[in-house]
């Protein structure tokens, strides 16, 4: 694929992002921030940042993940999270001057094509690199940013199967409505695309990197508050949501349908005093830039 046609395809997922998906992030941040908190916890304390280092998080979101970084490197620190979504960073600028985090800078731009320069002692994505259009190029890309032996740490989604909050919805809905056709309009590659170990090895290979390991997490996340407002998420995002919205007029009028049945399906989920949760499991894939 040459520059053009990348920067192009690139261009047409930012857009698909701003356009569509941005307004349905916002209604369900309580889920997709609140509902990460576990997996978080797992992953933060064994993050290879100390005070005064200089950080990249890219497709930073809301910004909690980076509002998180700039406190472990501490005022002598700094942290750039960047994101193609203007609406996710303004979220993160106000978050981050109502905790008083001021080591924190947002910055709107595409990983893939950003002329990044070697400045970073770590570059850290949270569930940003799954979407990217060339997965090879955008690692490539965050390596570029680090410092010589400075190391990148990217959490991913395993398989379909490990991810039962994702996966179960869809084989519900795909019950009722026909699957996406090759012509849909998508956020990227999709949150199962770095589930294989063996491949991604080979990419971040690919990409430069050094060191690279994977390290197993599970842990429950948050589906919704209640059974509607899972229902709900479920049919707003994700791999059903994305069955849900392609199959257009079919799909509102069978929606009272398969609302029941994601309904029926979630109310057997377990529930704690937050909402409703469900298993989850990811990789937290490191690798560094050779020195």
């Amino acid at each position: 694929m040459s520059m053009v046609q990348e920067k192009v395809q690139s261009a047409e997922y930012v857009d698909f992002w701003n356009e569509v998906l941005v307004p349905k992030f916002v209604k369900y941040k309580h889920i997709l921030v609140d509902g990460l908190t576990h997996h978080s916890e797992a992953v933060f304390p064994s993050l290879p940042v100390k005070p005064g280092d200089k950080v990249l998080d890219v497709g930073c979101g809301f910004g909690d993940t980076a509002i998180q970084l700039a406190r472990r490197v501490g005022p002598r620190g700094h942290v750039t999270g960047l994101d193609c979504c203007t609406a996710f960073l303004d979220f993160g600028r106000k978050d981050a001057q109502a905790k008083k985090v001021a080591n924190v800078t947002f910055v709107e731009g595409d990983a893939l094509i950003e002329p990044f320069r070697p400045e970073y002692d770590f570059v850290f994505s949270r569930f940003g690199t799954m979407f990217f259009a060339n997965p090879v190029g955008g690692l490539r890309n965050m390596r570029k940013a680090l410092k010589p032996g400075g190391v990148m740490s990217h959490i991913v989604w395993r398989t379909s199967a490990d991810n039962p909050w994702l996966s179960m919805a869809k084989e519900v809905v795909l019950k009722f409505l026909p699957p996406p056709g090759e012509d849909a309009r998508t956020c990227g590659p999709g949150p199962f695309s770095m589930a294989d170990e063996e491949t991604v090895t080979k990419m971040m290979q690919i990409a430069g990197y050094e060191d690279i390991s994977f390290t197993r997490v599970d842990a429950p996340v948050l589906v919704g508050r209640t059974i509607e407002d899972a229902v709900n998420f479920q049919l707003a995002l994700g791999p059903a949501g994305e069955v849900f919205r392609e199959a257009g007029p079919q799909a509102e009028a069978r929606r009272g349908e398969i609302e029941a049945a994601l309904a029926q399906a979630i109310e057997k989920q377990k529930r704690q005093a937050d909402g409703i949760v469900m298993a989850s499991s990811s990789w937290v894939i490191s690798g560094r830039n050779p020195v």
